[in-house]
């Protein structure tokens, strides 16, 4: 490489500059007004943004929430541990105290006052006043959350939360999160990076001291330090993320630097635009600067000024334009920036510049596919220089093994940047930007076969690409008009790689060509370029988790494609086999298993009351707790009942049974009705069910719940109690028939109420009906799925009928029914994992109005959601477990 730049580049007369065409044409072609310039300026046309914001800030605050909710469960969890901590570390109190010369009040009065005088000087020396502002805004919103952290956990956290965050001083146990800790660290991030600032670096170990000490003497708890540091912490990436920080990136006389470390002595550098050419051939607002020698500014003006008023009109840009259609999917390609470079020779070369700031989500996005699918290799390049160099080894392994690639010509550094300089494609079009008729007949043929040559010279060498989208992909044609087919990015690519990568490059590839000259004409380019064998591997990975993001939207809008190649591979092999195969090592299901677990041991944790519950089962009938439980579990039995009824496939009762177990785990992170739904939905689709007759046989199902329901209420309420039809039902089923009267009247009498209630209700029933006509066709099934949710209500009324027997009250079967079906309506609506809070709330409330006292009434309902909700938590995680072994879920 060093060679080459000493040499200089020979010239090629193809790459001569086009004539002008407008005025950034005439600018690199030097125009009579650029004639009159330095040899040895030159020119940038850029627009440099000032400010950025930095993903790594919004990474940041995902892992600080993260991190105070992982705080605030451990601290329940584990709050033996952490107290035990604590005490250990307040044995120093003694000793402590004779040291300190100083009380620690006012060792804390001392760094609240001192650490942010001491950083905002020094911000304001250093003339960074908008620094200063951001951080003074990141300590309040750090002391805001700090505050309104504290008042939420006293108002809904449990007692064991809010023991875990408080130390017993002055006779009492006091919650402590102390805000300043928050706002102080707020400051702190947002001020700058300890690397960078003096007065950061020794703030933060003067608040750690300080911190340390106020924990062993007793101050605060140690849960609570650490949530106001995370609180700090989140406020401050917030600010930096909203308002942007200071660029690090190499422009103007930086980026000029760098390319000539890299050995070039370029005489303008263009940004290249992701723009099509045709739309916008110039961009006229960027700024044209022009530096000397010394890197000295010599002259700024902006494109558009350039413009001659007897300069001809613009029009497409000609191929050597900066932002031809190569240079442009090198922009989409890569994310990154990317210049046109050109010498004094007037050679055109590509500039591609990866900033700091932009590398860490590739990373996570490059570890989560790496830790996901098998067959990547999970090093990830996390650093900027780890980042260049991987790019670098993958350009220079590309072109050994004599594919068709741009070479990598040079590389520089400076400032959070590096720059790649590279060879042009010149007058290559991307495969997302060929015309239709370049792919047509005898043409189009050789520009598939081109593909497979370059992708298969690369897996002969051991080398995969890895991300095969529309944009890496470029044609070219010499003068004779054959095609020449370039592949670009090789960022994620892989060297010394296995048969599973080589296989899903492949499978990139054919879905690639199939979404421009289709499954069938892909597939045949395939065949003649491959061999047997491989063309038959190719069937297992045509899945949409096989592909890059760009080529997977793709697919995903021409819907069908898939299956229309394998259709289509099976047509020319018949013997391959394309059943998918399993590449993930965890999917979408894993996740929401992990997910639901978290939030099942979330939720027990922090929302379950054990002294209550213990006191509610301890002086309740042991006899009637068990007919409870039993009765409950019944409605497992009519639930799945009604789902095999109305399945349009043949359902087995016991795994329809439990499936509707199953839904009492998933109940702990859906709101109620949800997660029962979705999983009936996830067992029809397994078992090849199309999804618009799975949804519809959902919504039948839950349709029909709540007719029946509501007819049942009618039922009991006329046949039940001592006088038979001529009894006046009890003042509760009044007072409830009287409500749902009004809300029937309200919804036909008011028109906003009727057209929300029908722009609710219409879809449901459009789902519904054709699936419902079916049924009436079928009175044994029907007459079997409104069996099925009889027993289901029956079930839950009489499981809340035998709590309150429980406790030796009673209440006639109609006041149960009533205020069960009601209350747990009620405390459906509330958007909490099984209407929690909202169903007990409702529940005792009607229990207390029909004369029960509010003591029992309460005990009651703790009773019932512990064998109907709480009890079942287990089996249904034993159930889903089962019924995912089994491919069922």
């Amino acid at each position: 490489m060093s060679g080459a730049s000493a040499a200089g580049p020979v010239r090629d007369p193809a790459h001569d500059p086009a004539p002008p065409t407008g005025p950034l044409q005439a600018l690199l072609a030097g125009d009579a007004a650029a004639q009159e310039e330095s040899a040895a300026l030159v020119r940038v046309v850029d627009t440099p943004e000032s400010r950025v914001r930095h993903p790594s800030d919004l990474l940041g605050m995902v892992v600080s929430a993260v991190g105070v909710t992982l705080v605030l469960v451990l601290s329940v969890v584990a709050h033996a541990t952490t107290e035990g901590v604590t005490q250990d570390v307040q044995g120093f109190n003694t000793l402590l105290g004779r040291i300190l010369f100083v009380p620690v009040q006012l060792l804390e009065g001392l760094v609240v006052l001192f650490v942010p005088a001491a950083v905002l000087i020094e911000l304001g020396v250093r003339r960074l006043g908008r620094q200063v502002v951001e951080s003074i805004c990141a300590a309040a919103l750090g002391l805001l959350l700090g505050i309104v952290a504290g008042v939420l956990v006293v108002r809904l956290g449990s007692d064991e939360l809010v023991r875990g965050l408080s130390v017993w001083r002055d006779g009492g146990w006091r919650l402590t999160i102390p805000g300043y800790v928050a706002a102080i660290a707020g400051l702190l991030t947002t001020a700058g990076p300890r690397t960078r600032r003096r007065t950061v670096r020794w703030s933060w170990n003067v608040l750690y001291l300080a911190l340390f000490i106020v924990l062993i003497t007793g101050q605060v708890a140690l849960p609570g330090i650490l949530v106001a540091l995370l609180l700090g912490r989140l406020a401050g990436q917030a600010v930096q993320y909203v308002s942007g920080v200071r660029s690090e990136r190499a422009y103007g006389a930086d980026l000029v630097a760098a390319v000539r470390r890299a050995g070039f002595r370029p005489t303008a550098l263009v940004r290249v635009r992701d723009v099509s050419a045709a739309a916008q051939p110039e961009p006229l607002d960027d700024a044209v600067t022009s530096y000397d020698a010394d890197g000295e500014v010599a002259g700024r003006t902006t494109l558009g000024s350039l413009r001659a008023p007897t300069a001809p009109p613009l029009g497409p840009a000609p191929d050597a334009a900066p932002a031809d259609p190569a240079a442009v999917a090198l922009t989409r390609a890569g994310d990154n920036r990317v210049y046109a470079m050109f010498d004094d020779d007037g050679v055109r070369r590509d500039v591609v510049v990866l900033d700091g700031d932009r590398q860490v989500m590739g990373a996570v996005q490059r570890v989560w596919r790496a830790l996901r699918l098998r067959g990547f290799e999970g090093r990830a390049a996390i650093s900027l220089k780890a980042a260049a160099e991987r790019t670098a080894l993958l350009s220079y392994a590309a072109a050994a093994a004599g594919v068709r690639t741009p070479r990598l010509l040079g590389i520089g550094v400076a400032d959070d940047s590096v720059v790649l300089v590279q060879e042009h494609a010149r007058g290559a079009v991307s495969l997302r930007d060929l015309p239709d008729d370049e792919l047509q007949g005898p043409r189009g043929d050789a520009v598939l076969a081109q593909a497979w040559e370059q992708l298969r010279r690369a897996h002969a060498a051991g080398v995969t690409h890895h991300a095969l989208t529309p944009d890496v992909v470029l044609v070219s044609r010499d003068g004779r008009g054959d095609p020449h087919v370039w592949l670009t990015g090789w960022e994620q690519g892989e060297i010394a790689s296995g048969a599973l990568s080589r296989r899903m490059d492949l499978t990139q590839m054919l879905a690639l060509l199939a979404l421009r000259v289709g499954p069938r004409r892909a597939i045949a380019s395939a065949v003649r370029a491959l061999p047997d064998e491989d063309i038959a591997a190719i069937g297992p990975l045509l899945q949409s988790i096989a592909l890059p993001t760009a080529t997977r939207v793709e697919v995903r809008r021409d819907r069908g494609l898939l299956d229309e190649l394998r259709a289509a591979l099976v047509e020319r092999l018949p013997q391959a086999d394309v059943q998918p195969q399993n590449i993930t090592r965890f999917g979408a299901r894993t996740v929401v298993m992990v997910t639901l677990t978290i939030v099942a041991i979330a939720v027990v944790v922090t929302t379950m009351n054990f002294e209550e519950i213990a006191e509610a089962v301890s002086t309740a009938n042991p006899w009637w707790v068990g007919i409870a439980f039993a009765l409950g579990a019944i409605t497992w039995l009519g639930a799945a009942l009604t789902f095999v009824a109305f399945s349009p496939e043949r359902l087995p009762l016991w795994r329809a049974t439990l499936t509707q177990m199953a839904g009492s785990f998933v109940a702990l992170a859906a709101p109620a009705g949800i997660g029962p739904a979705a999983l009936n939905l996830r067992m029809l689709t397994r078992r090849g069910v199309t999804t618009p007759m799975a949804v519809a046989t959902v919504g039948l199902v839950q349709v029909s719940q709540f007719v029946v329901t509501v007819l049942l209420l009618v039922v009991l309420s006329i046949f039940t109690g001592s006088g038979g039809i001529v009894e006046l039902p009890s003042t509760t089923v009044l007072l409830a028939i009287t409500g749902v009267a009004l809300v029937i009247v309200a919804v036909l009498l008011v028109p906003p109420a009727r057209r929300w209630a029908w722009n609710r209700a219409s879809p449901i029933l459009e789902q519904v009906w054709p699936r419902l006509s079916q049924m009436l066709g079928q009175p044994t099934r029907l007459a079997l799925g409104l069996g099925g949710n009889v027993v289901m209500t029956l079930g839950y009324v009489l499981a809340f009928d035998a709590a309150l027997a429980a406790f030796g009250r009673s209440l006639s079967l109609v006041d149960v029914a009533v205020i069960y079906l009601v209350g747990n309506a009620l405390g459906a609506m509330m958007p909490t994992p099984g209407g929690l809070g909202g169903v007990e709330g409702a529940l005792t409330a009607g229990l207390t109005a029909a004369g029960i006292p509010a003591s029992i009434a309460f005990s009651v309902t703790i009773l019932y959601r512990l064998v109907t909700y709480w009890g079942r938590v287990p089996i249904g995680w034993v159930a889903m477990r089962h019924l995912e072994r089994k491919g069922d879920l």
